[in-house]
């Protein structure tokens, strides 16, 4: 944490932001949060097994003069790593080349990484710094997913400030592709299982399986 903030959401929570938040009547709320724990600058078991499960995220970045960028990162379950309890670190795979999130690092180190859980309607918000490892081999084999498919070229290293979760408002209910077929093929396999059975019971031969 920072050394002018006394808690750790006053990374986001700026006196811009907390004079705004007492024009609308929701500082005091806030403050009894702060108080009491708030928001967490330390990665927790919680937020490691959820990071475990990700396979996708949305990294923000800023230039020198305050443009901001989103990029989308993604990859097999388990790609963003932690590395201890402030340091999450993932491979950087080689893309379109614009190097905008790169080129920002270079002159801005501040960093925020969005991760949305669509399945669960689940948000974590995570504040920190970054920088890029670029001639670390070493480093960069160990974070690559083992048999994934892509060309790694160098590595994030992302120091947390502060993390945050949010209410599932407003959040719509989607699932990944994959894990939906996995459903589908669990349920025709009990259908057949059901059929089968009863089948059995009638004397009858039983249902081709489903392929």
């Amino acid at each position: 944490m920072s050394d002018s903030h006394t808690y750790p959401s006053d990374v986001a929570f700026t006196p811009a932001v907390k004079a705004i938040q007492a024009r609308k009547g929701s500082r005091d709320a806030y403050a009894e949060v702060e108080t009491h724990g708030g928001w967490r600058s330390e990665i927790d078991e919680q937020l490691a097994g959820f990071l475990g499960e990700v396979n996708s995220f949305y990294f923000a970045t800023a230039s020198a003069d305050g443009q901001p960028y989103i990029q989308h990162r993604g990859g097999p379950k388990g790609f963003i790593k932690v590395l201890d309890k402030h340091t999450l670190a993932f491979t950087d795979y080689s893309g379109n080349r614009q190097f905008i999130t790169q080129g920002n690092l270079s002159e801005n180190a501040k960093a925020y990484i969005f991760v949305m859980d669509y399945a669960h309607r689940r948000r974590v918000k995570l504040w920190g710094e970054a920088r890029v490892v670029e001639d670390d081999p070493a480093l960069t084999r160990a974070l690559m997913p083992r048999g994934y498919r892509a060309r790694p070229e160098q590595v994030i290293l992302f120091k947390v400030t502060a993390w945050d979760t949010n209410c599932p408002q407003h959040i719509p209910q989607k699932f990944d592709a994959a894990d939906v077929a996995q459903a589908l093929a669990s349920r025709d396999q009990r259908i057949a299982e059901l059929e089968a059975e009863l089948a059995a019971l009638k004397g009858e031969p039983a249902p081709a399986t489903p392929v």
